[in-house]
């Protein structure tokens, strides 16, 4: 049927018809202005200076929240550098006083009292002698600066001659024994004024034994910073020197699986119901998961040990030009934080108290 309308004309019949193709950026700045004007949630809005960078921050570090660690050796007259953690001393124990001093001064509110013994033997009998070295790291602590919150480290790896946490048996360590001996270092420390005592043996039920053998004594007020979840872990390689423990073997029958989730909640749980007046996760920067889930599950004060060789691996990083080794201390505290610690321990934390990095 024709149309009415004259055939139409195809100037490329018969030819290869030619394509000229154009490509238009959808992201450029011109089209974006067009197609984007709808976006209203811009969270770059409140990161636009560092004043509002500042204001909107929702993690905060200050030296409230730092405890150090020390080392503590008796009988020597010269500081030992610890060459697996740079910048780390062995204090020695006729320089405690004024290493206390020096700590204060700087701000630092609390230590953490670890003792490297020249008396050790097969139960560590010196750590529960009222004069041993466990008693005296207290008593000068707090006759020196009294304000000072001394946390006194409670185990016996650095006591005994073997190295284990415990009283050795057929078996291995003897759990109940070691629980015993506990106690008495417990007391002893409290009497020469610690506010804390700090269980790391990893023993089941240690809190519970203190506890007693604390309240027994008639030290109801003296606190427990427990080692709840303290893991068999890798990370712990530079204090074996820094302590100077003789193990030979592992404490894999005690401290935990570092692949075990369930089981670390279970481990900071019970020692809660024992009477742990405040919980740690150890180590803290491979274990943020945990210290989250534990965080969920307790309204007790949760502390995060920053341990030797976390420190260790920023110091020699930051040695070799890797990285910006006060960003990435303050980046990495900044997680354990955020992932729920209240009070972090951390060997850095005198030197950021000296040089006023955080206040």
């Amino acid at each position: 049927m024709a149309s009415g309308f004259p055939p139409r004309q195809n100037a490329h019949f018969g030819k290869t018809p030619s394509f000229t193709l154009r490509y238009t950026n959808p992201l450029c700045s011109t089209n974006l202005r067009h197609t984007m004007t709808d976006l209203i949630a811009r969270p770059r809005r409140l990161r636009k200076s560092p004043a509002l960078r500042a204001m909107f921050e929702e993690t905060t570090l200050t030296l409230n929240d730092l405890v150090l660690p020390i080392f503590v050796e008796e009988e020597i007259d010269d500081y030992k550098a610890i060459e697996a953690m740079p910048g780390v001393m062995r204090i020695p124990e006729k320089h405690l006083a004024r290493e206390i001093e020096r700590i204060a001064n700087a701000g630092i509110r609390s230590v953490m009292t670890f003792g490297i013994s020249h008396h050790t033997d097969a139960t560590g009998s010196d750590a529960w002698k009222e004069d041993g070295l466990v008693a005296r790291m207290s008593r000068i602590c707090k006759e020196t600066v009294p304000e000072m919150v001394v946390m006194s480290d409670t185990c016996f790896c650095e006591y005994t001659s073997h190295g284990h946490c415990g009283v050795l048996c057929d078996h291995g360590v003897d759990n109940d024994a070691t629980l015993l001996n506990l106690g008495k270092q417990a007391v002893v420390a409290a009497a020469a004024g610690a506010d804390f005592i700090a269980p790391s043996a990893a023993m089941d039920g240690q809190v519970q034994a203190i506890r007693q053998a604390l309240d027994a004594a008639g030290f109801t007020d003296t606190a427990i910073m427990s080692y709840s979840t303290k893991f068999a872990s890798s990370f712990y390689g530079p204090f074996r020197e820094a302590a100077g423990t003789a193990l030979k073997g592992d404490r894999k029958t005690y401290q935990m699986n570092p692949l075990n989730r369930r089981e670390a909640i279970r481990e900071s749980l019970l020692d809660e119901a024992q009477g742990a007046d405040a919980l740690m996760v150890k180590p803290a920067g491979a274990y943020l998961d945990i210290l989250r889930d534990i965080r969920e599950r307790t309204s007790l004060p949760l502390g995060a040990y920053q341990v030797s060789g976390e420190y260790a691996m920023i110091k020699f990083a930051a040695m070799a030009g890797a990285i910006d080794e006060e960003k990435v201390i303050l980046e990495s505290l900044g997680a354990i934080k955020r992932a729920g610690a209240d009070l972090i321990f951390s060997y850095f934390a005198l030197d950021l108290a000296e040089k006023k990095i955080l206040r």
